[in-house]
């Protein structure tokens, strides 16, 4: 894996651990926005985690629980330690193999987890994913 790839895989890697953190922090509960009490979001035990009553947002804050956010960091290190493990077949001329076309197909994936932070300090251009 190039130095570059390391550094991005890390570089997410850090992300979702900071992620994980504030997901546990919260609780680590499903919550979920009952239909019959607009504005409000529950926690596991009912109890009220948020009352939002404009604009809708109930409905994504209930959608964005810690749970489900414990779950996508799960699923994204799975396709981190994928790719960790062929990154150097990620190359801006790949063979024509199905190893260099895995290796590309995850290193595309890698780079749109990390386009997801584009915001924050660390976040390299280069990283960005590869169209062609």
């Amino acid at each position: 894996m190039s130095n570059d790839q390391a550094t991005m895989v890390a570089f997410v890697r850090a992300r979702l651990y900071e992620e994980e953190q504030i997901a546990k922090a919260a609780g680590g509960d499903t919550w979920w926005s009952p239909p019959d009490l607009p504005g409000e979001v529950h926690d596991e035990l009912g109890g009220i985690a948020f009352a939002v009553k404009t604009r809708g947002y109930d409905t994504h804050i209930a959608r964005q629980n810690p749970a489900s956010t414990l779950r996508r960091i799960e699923a994204s290190r799975v396709v981190l330690d994928e790719y960790a493990a062929v990154a150097e077949l990620d190359t801006d001329t790949p063979a024509h193999d199905y190893p260099s076309g895995r290796a590309v197909g995850l290193g595309f994936a890698v780079r749109n987890m990390a386009a997801e932070y584009a915001d924050h300090p660390d976040y390299r251009a280069s990283w960005l994913p590869r169209f062609t």
